[in-house]
């Protein structure tokens, strides 16, 4: 099988899943990946996999005062050019058309290193977002749940990587909150000195590494780019944490960090895996996911469902 995402043989060896390294890919050509294709997929999509907004944002934006747009979620790819826009597709893998795609991507990948499929090379709980964005536009400081492959399709874009290994950037408090409540981060001009901000074309990419944060803007042609995610058991056990912990902490109770107190950790994590296969039927609908994340993750989980920009008030 031809290796569909490659990068040196050093950087998996060297940095890989620790580090980001610089990756590049064969799928800027692909079919599924086209407007016309993402458009279907809108259409296709329940409407809690869409958010957008409009991408005027800034690098530290408050995610209470994030600027929307006035346009439906099919308006915003079919004028994407000129619609100030940012939009992700959530979760594109219960699609069968991109279910495969992340497939043969990662199963390329595992092969390529020598294992023999993507479990045994540690790829699990697949994932895909689909980004698709306005020229000059910008998704703020955030981190996310999930290591990521994330490759450039259409246009250019600046991927700035952010080292927070020391926790100096965000505390294991901001992770939780990133994680459970919302991705967005406090960008300070300090920071700046550790980061890399990748050029990335059409064609390249990069692995983000677990909870490393990042910023992004495109530049003057539109972008369509595709993050390529998985969950290693120990990713999902670090998640599960944050979840538990956040859930005490919003009913009164302060939490410990992971790892502090490891035999109560375990019974948080057999908790949250408990009531996620109770969820799992329930998740099939989604006006119960919707509960669910409210109750799980407070009142504000399903902020994405604002689809337009306010309307102005008229004075009096």
């Amino acid at each position: 099988m031809t290796a569909l995402l490659t990068a040196d043989d050093a950087a998996f060896e060297n940095l890989f899943p620790d580090q980001p390294f610089r990756i590049n890919h064969a799928l800027a050509g692909d079919p599924r990946l086209t407007l016309p294709a993402i458009l279907q997929l809108v259409k296709a999509l329940p409407r809690d996999r869409i958010e957008y907004n409009s991408g005027k944002a800034a690098v530290s934006q408050d995610p209470s005062s994030t600027p929307l747009v006035d346009l439906d979620p099919e308006e915003v790819v079919t004028q994407i050019e000129t619609a100030g826009a940012w939009m992700v597709l959530k979760r594109v893998e219960h699609h069968p058309t991109y279910k495969a795609l992340l497939e043969e991507v990662l199963e390329s990948v595992a092969r390529a290193r020598g294992f023999r499929d993507v479990k045994r090379a540690r790829f699990t709980d697949i994932q895909g977002f689909m980004f698709v964005s306005s020229p000059n536009s910008t998704t703020p400081f955030h981190l996310d749940s999930e290591d990521n492959f994330f490759v450039q399709i259409h246009g250019d874009k600046q991927f700035a990587i952010y080292d927070n290994t020391d926790r100096s950037i965000a505390s294991e408090d901001q992770i939780e909150h990133a994680i459970t409540k919302h991705r967005n981060l406090k960008f300070e001009d300090a920071y700046a000195s550790r980061g890399t901000v990748n050029e990335l074309k059409p064609g390249e990419g990069v692995f983000v590494p677990y909870i490393w944060p990042h910023w992004v803007k495109t530049k003057d042609s539109y972008s369509i780019s595709l993050a390529i995610t998985w969950k290693t058991p120990e990713v999902k056990r670090r998640n599960n944490l944050y979840v538990a912990n956040s859930m005490l902490r919003d009913r009164g109770f302060p939490q410990q960090a992971p790892g502090v107190n490891p035999a109560f950790d375990a019974v948080k994590v057999a908790a949250v895996q408990t009531m996620a296969l109770l969820a799992a039927p329930l998740r099939r609908s989604e006006g119960l996911r919707k509960v669910i994340r409210s109750l799980v993750l407070g009142k504000d989980a399903n902020y994405y469902y604002r689809d337009k920009a306010k309307p102005k008030q008229v004075g009096m």
